[in-house]
């Protein structure tokens, strides 16, 4: 697992609680406020959707929220920008395949 630890901005995040997410049906460490995209790359998940008419994979890329790339399903939610979505305890996270499918009965109003 890569993880950055000390930040020049940030400061020293060695003493973050540590929770759970659920990323494709396997549980992975993450902690506590940081971003979901940060979460999966310091879990070695480079892949977070695929392009509707081509099918290719697609991760990380602006990190400010201005493109697309780094949508995914979030607790049965698509399109959810993941580099600025904080993760939170139990959260159920799934790869995205082209447009996204809302799951029915998990959207919440």
């Amino acid at each position: 697992m890569t993880r950055i630890c000390e930040h020049p901005i940030l400061g020293d995040l060695t003493g973050v609680d540590q929770v759970t997410i659920i990323v494709d049906g396997k549980p992975y460490p993450a902690h506590e406020g940081e971003m979901i995209a940060a979460a999966l790359l310091a879990n070695d998940i480079k892949t977070f959707r695929y392009t509707a008419h081509q099918h290719r994979p697609r991760g990380i890329y602006c990190g400010i929220g201005r493109c697309t790339d780094c949508i995914m399903t979030v607790d049965g939610i698509p399109n959810i920008r993941t580099c600025i979505t904080p993760v939170r305890d139990g959260m159920v996270i799934e790869t995205q395949y082209g447009v996204g499918e809302w799951k029915r009965g998990d959207h919440h109003e």
